[in-house]
C-alpha cells in the first residue's frame, strides 16, 4: 500500500477548512466533470462517528465553494462517512482511524492480521491486537479495511 501525501491544490484546501470547521476530517475527495456536470464525492470523519446530519452540515458548506470552482456546471454532491467496515484506498488514511479496529492483509505471510490501530506515520502502522503488538510497513500491506469486530470487548 502506498502512502500518497496531501496534494497542494487549493480547492481541496478550502474544502478541508470547511469540514474541519464543523469538527470533521476530510477522508477522501474527489470531483469528475461529466458532459456540463461535475459529480464530487467526500467522505468525512470524526472519532465519535459521522451521522446524517454531520453528512448534511458538510454538503450544505461545501455546495457554494463547490459552485464557485464549477461556474455554469450543475454540480452534484454526494457525503458519506467512512462507515464500520470502509476498504482503506490509501496508507495516508490510517492515521485518521488510530484508535479504531483495523485488518490488513500482508503480503509477507499472506495472511490477515487485526487489531486496534495504535499508531500510523508516513512509513508504518502500530496495531495490538491483545498482548500482540505488529509494527507493519506500509510496503508489506496489500490491502486494508476497518474492522469493527476489532474494538468490540468481550
Amino acid at each position: 500500500m502506498q502512502f500518497s501525501p496531501k496534494r497542494d491544490d487549493p480547492l481541496i484546501d478550502s474544502i478541508e477548512a470547511l469540514v474541519h470547521g464543523l469538527g470533521l476530517s476530510l477522508v477522501e475527495f474527489s470531483a469528475a466533470r461529466h458532459h456540463g456536470s461535475v459529480q464530487v464525492r467526500a467522505t468525512v470523519y470524526r472519532a465519535g462517528g459521522v451521522g446524517v446530519a454531520d453528512c448534511s452540515k458538510a454538503h450544505r458548506a461545501m455546495l457554494p465553494r463547490l459552485e464557485l470552482a464549477f461556474p455554469d456546471q450543475e454540480i452534484f454532491v454526494e457525503v458519506a462517512s467512512p462507515g464500520i467496515d470502509r476498504t482503506i484506498k490509501d496508507a495516508s488514511e490510517f492515521p485518521f482511524y488510530v484508535g479504531r479496529g483495523v485488518r490488513c492483509y500482508r503480503t509477507d505471510i499472506s495472511d490477515w492480521v487485526a487489531g486496534v490501530l495504535e499508531e500510523a506515520d508516513e512509513s508504518r502502522l502500530r496495531l495490538r491486537s491483545g498482548g500482540t503488538v505488529w509494527e507493519i510497513p506500509y510496503g508489506i500491506v496489500a490491502k486494508a479495511k476497518l474492522d469493527y469486530s476489532q474494538e468490540v470487548e468481550v
